[in-house]
């Protein structure tokens, strides 16, 4: 457990390095937007409703850092990097709903205001061009992590299909 502990956490730090790094703006070329399969391999072994805490209660409750760019009563929200685009940030709410497909009709107002929330966002990270939301559910949909995110992507034109 210790030695996950410590892969994710270095695996943050490296992603938060690369994010730092990487120019605003910048255009990524080559394989943009194919992905190797790893976050789909990660999906098919991911386990809904596991004990452990997702990595997204852990950055809630600060126990893993986050480059975190907002948050209030309801949300927050932290940069990410992806080979996809090189504006990346994760919208969660702070209520643990595991997937999407999951929301209860009483989370109508909480999933509109993760929306508003992206967009305020989005538009606070310079991204007047248009940017992705993107939501997985499920293992065949490559959800990763059990606990609703909204990803969103940016800073260069993005392709269709997407996946």
């Amino acid at each position: 457990m210790a030695a996950a502990v410590l892969l994710a956490v270095g695996l943050h730090t490296a992603r938060r390095t690369v994010a730092a790094a990487w120019p605003r703006g910048a255009q990524v070329r080559g394989n943009a937007g194919v992905t190797d399969g790893g976050e789909v391999a990660k999906a098919q072994k991911a386990a809904p409703g596991g004990a452990a805490p997702t990595i997204f209660s852990r950055i809630l409750d600060r126990s893993l850092p986050a480059d975190i760019l907002y948050e209030d009563q309801q949300c927050l929200v932290f940069r990410d990097v992806a080979p996809q685009a090189p504006v990346h940030f994760l919208v969660i709410p702070k209520k643990p709903i595991p997937r999407i497909s999951q929301a209860e009709e009483e989370d109508q107002q909480l999933l509109g205001h993760l929306l508003l929330v992206a967009k305020k966002i989005a538009k606070a990270e310079g991204l007047k061009d248009g940017y992705r939301l993107v939501v997985n559910d499920g293992k065949m949909g490559a959800q990763s992590v059990y606990h609703l995110h909204i990803h969103v992507l940016g800073g260069r034109q993005l392709q269709w299909p997407p996946g």
